[in-house]
């Protein structure tokens, strides 16, 4: 077949399949709600994780260790310490702050208090030395605590640390919620996936019933099984198609009405804001991404579709 010939006949493929989906416009329209809510709950699981990750990654980076050191702790005492603290494994950084440096750093996170800082400034600076831990992992904070709590650790310390322990709840919560979101929501694309498919497969089947009189002759005067299928393909790429599209313009028009009703950055655990611009940001690469699962799904239905019709056909 030469390549012009091929040309005509993709085009004739092609031209046949949107008429096909015009001429079933009333059943395509419950395939492609089936579709529209599986895609939509996709697109939403992922705008969704990446959310709750940024959270997570934005409350970790506030937590850290805190470790009073006493006054009369020497300075080569001190540059030991630090030094064997950096060498655990679960240490991302360690910062050291004098009891200046401490102050200062007080003074600036109580900006809004001066009470709080005129009783600190009149009592001579009353904070020790501190050193400040970043853990790796927050999950394993207890290599860090069996160090600090060792006897000749211990011995340097005016009180215990400091586990900033209300932002490690935090990130549990947001954590679990953000698994149990994950679980759900592929439970729900599997589900909704499985019944475009037996949807999409039925709408097809329909479609080939009552055409088969004209597929009967095509067969006849020596049509290939690949010009036959191929309008019922491309009816369901449509479908597939027009389901992303839709159901992206559902998500964008659920952030829009988010962010301008609510008049805020964040809805419990979701972060509207970051949603919504890591939703106009990354706006082609979801919309690739939907566009891809819409075409593979309904492709997927009508293969399977049209091939168990022409084995029906050829027994």
């Amino acid at each position: 077949m030469s390549g012009k010939r091929r040309l005509i006949t993709v085009w004739r493929i092609i031209n046949n399949g949107v008429v096909n989906f015009i001429r079933n416009i009333s059943l395509a329209i419950a395939a492609m709600a089936i579709m529209v809510v599986t895609l939509t709950i996709v697109l939403f699981s992922l705008i969704v994780n990446y959310t709750f990750s940024h959270t997570i990654y934005q409350i970790t980076n506030k937590i850290d260790v805190s470790v009073y050191l006493k006054n009369r702790v020497t300075s080569a005492e001190t540059t030991k310490l630090i030094g064997e603290i950096r060498n655990l494994s679960n240490v991302q950084s360690v910062q050291y702050l004098s009891k200046e440096q401490a102050l200062k750093a007080y003074e600036q996170q109580n900006s809004n208090n001066q009470q709080l800082i005129q009783a600190a400034t009149e009592t001579n600076n009353p904070l020790p030395p501190t050193i400040i831990i970043k853990p790796v992992n927050l999950n394993n904070l207890g290599q860090i605590k069996s160090f600090l709590n060792e006897p000749n650790i211990a011995a340097l310390q005016t009180d215990p640390p400091s586990y900033s322990g209300q932002e490690k709840e935090a990130i549990d919560r947001i954590t679990h919620a953000t698994n149990v979101l994950q679980e759900i929501g592929v439970i729900a694309v599997i589900v909704f996936a499985v019944v475009s498919v037996l949807i999409i497969f039925n709408t097809i089947q329909m479609a080939i019933f009552n055409r088969r009189d004209e597929i009967q002759i095509m067969r006849l005067l020596g049509a290939g099984r690949g010009y036959i299928r191929g309008p019922f393909i491309v009816e369901s790429i449509i479908y597939g198609i027009l389901s992303a599209v839709i159901s992206v313009i559902i998500i964008n028009a659920a952030f829009q009405a988010s962010s301008g009703t609510l008049q805020a950055s964040s809805l419990g655990l979701l972060d509207i804001g970051y949603a919504n611009n890591y939703f106009d940001s990354h706006f082609i690469v979801l919309l690739t991404v939907e566009l891809a699962l819409g075409i593979v799904i309904g492709a997927v239905s009508s293969m399977i579709a049209t091939r168990r019709y022409l084995k029906f056909k050829t027994r």
